[in-house]
């Protein structure tokens, strides 16, 4: 961490660190236009500062929710025009909101669906059948257990 005239910054591996992409990625981010250039200290090297350093956070959110290359490369081009283009940023910020409350709707069914797959699949244990309802012989019943109450089993 380096205290400049402009406030606190931090060097690209505490960004990789605090963001969960590779120093490589930073790089690579940077050089396709999804983040603003870094400043450079004294040194050559990139000094972020704080602020830079949230927003890098918030491109690796919109990329983890699935915001396509090109929109997040527009909403950092669009942080160049300031202020007048807060709007057309907070659009593109609504639409993957609305992107994200479809994804989660949809994994909460998804998750319902998997629930649902394993409770039937304990009560089909837990009555000694096979997926047609039939009665399942001895040897099969024993293996047919979850794998934590095998387990537990063989360590009794």
């Amino acid at each position: 961490m380096t205290t400049t005239g402009t406030g606190t910054t931090v060097g690209i591996r505490e960004v990789a660190e605090h963001s969960g992409l590779s120093v490589d990625a930073l790089r690579w981010y940077e050089r396709e236009g999804l983040l603003p250039r870094a400043p450079r200290g004294p040194d050559g090297r990139r000094r972020y500062p704080e602020r830079l350093v949230g927003f890098v956070r918030l491109v690796v959110a919109l990329r983890r929710t699935g915001m396509p290359v090109a929109d997040v490369r527009e909403f950092v081009a669009l942080t160049d025009d300031g202020a007048a283009s807060h709007g057309r940023r907070m659009a593109l910020l609504e639409r993957q909101r609305e992107n994200i409350l479809r994804q989660q709707a949809q994994l909460a069914d998804d998750l319902a669906a998997v629930g649902h797959k394993i409770e039937h699949y304990r009560e089909l244990i837990a009555a000694g059948l096979d997926c047609e309802g039939l009665p399942v012989p001895p040897d099969v019943a024993a293996v047919q257990c979850l794998p934590t109450l095998q387990t537990e089993r063989t360590a009794s």
